[in-house]
């Protein structure tokens, strides 16, 4: 089964966990919550437990921790 047939060319809802997620509503594909690129639901790798946000790839991940201050200042003087 390819990622079209099934579940239908729409945005799947998702539950977001540690380690693995939960479909709560079918679909092919979740949004990037920075970009809001699609992210097809056989390619999602990244995410926050905590925002239950999905991200495209580790740079938008990395990014939405800065933005929510989750990491620590690293500046360097």
């Amino acid at each position: 089964m390819n990622r079209f047939e099934g579940s239908g060319f729409r945005e799947a809802k998702i539950r977001y966990l540690d380690g693995d997620y939960q479909i709560l509503s079918a679909g092919s594909y979740v949004l990037c919550a920075l970009s809001g690129a699609q992210i097809p639901i056989d390619e999602l790798r990244y995410w926050s437990v905590a925002r239950q946000e999905p991200y495209v790839d580790c740079a938008a991940s990395l990014e939405a921790e800065k933005r929510a201050g989750m990491l620590p200042n690293q500046e360097r003087g």
